[in-house]
């Protein structure tokens, strides 16, 4: 049976910041347009933070179960291909995890508009089917979309309409670099899994492009999400602050360029995951600076 520390690193805590920092860019932004709500903040909050974690429980479920990963696989635990957890606890975990993201969005769905449930319920099922079902698209190269349009252009938008009830251009121009730092996060795992997806069928994006393209994908997303991001001085002068996280972008990019492989590119998810916080959180203050 699983420990508890297992059960927390089948979660990928390292992925959280893709929950985390759209709903901080979102909710800065919505201050910046005077339409701040405590409350729902908070809700947007805990329902992108429940997703993310029923996604890493589901694609460690259907993975485990396809036969797509394996226990030798570098990264975080594998909970269902190592054995730890039965599959059938993982994807308990994972639907758990989906209900309780649905019942606490039904509060943003009633207080806001009823048209978001259809939103949650297409969230939810791109969740499973990124690597469930009988065709995951996630193994034809689509993830990446999907993270840019859930974990980018979805969750910034989203988390602005709750509290102003309206989605203005901002918030589209915001979404876009936050959009491609989630890329970013999956670009450089698949970037490392490229030896055992190809073995094991599951082709993505990275797997099509080869080990060159997907390193320069790669560098191609982190400089564009700080050039995207400067448009935002139309809402306030303080976003070039954003320009304060390029030195956290230079380790994982020496990693990604310089043919690094494995562990070591375990060791750059991470750095990746702190560039996204550290975007997230100037691009934010410099919003509610404005």
């Amino acid at each position: 049976m699983a420990t508890v520390s297992e059960w927390i690193s089948g979660m990928r805590p390292r992925t959280l910041p893709n929950s985390i920092v759209p709903v901080a860019v979102g909710t800065a932004l919505a201050f910046a347009l005077d339409g701040f709500v405590w409350w729902k903040a908070l809700l947007a909050l805990v329902v992108s933070m429940a997703l993310q974690v029923g996604v890493n429980f589901a694609n460690d479920y259907s993975d485990g179960v396809k036969g797509t990963d394996t226990a030798e696989r570098t990264g975080p635990t594998r909970l269902t291909a190592t054995g730890l957890a039965a599959p059938e606890q993982v994807l308990a975990a994972a639907l758990g995890s989906f209900a309780f993201a649905g019942l606490v969005g039904l509060v943003l769905v009633v207080t806001t508009s009823w048209w978001l449930l259809l939103v949650g319920a297409v969230a939810i099922g791109a969740a499973w089917y990124y690597t469930g079902g009988r065709t995951p698209y996630g193994y034809r190269g689509l993830g990446e979309v999907s993270v840019f349009v859930f974990f980018g252009v979805v969750a910034v938008v989203g988390t602005v309409f709750v509290q102003l009830e309206a989605a203005p251009w901002q918030a589209w121009v915001a979404s876009v670099p936050v959009g491609l730092l989630s890329c970013a996060v999956l670009v450089i795992n698949n970037l490392r899994d490229i030896p055992t997806d190809r073995e094991t069928g599951k082709i993505t994006l990275a797997v099509r492009l080869g080990d060159a393209g997907t390193r320069r994908l790669y560098a191609g997303i982190i400089i564009a999400a700080f050039v995207v991001a400067l448009p935002l001085v139309a809402v306030s002068w303080w976003v070039p602050l954003v320009l304060l996280a390029a030195p956290l972008a230079v380790p994982p990019l020496r990693r990604v360029l310089g043919g690094q492989t494995g562990r070591d590119l375990v060791l750059g998810l991470g750095e990746t995951g702190r560039l996204q916080m550290a975007f997230g959180a100037l691009l934010s203050v410099a919003l509610l600076l404005g």
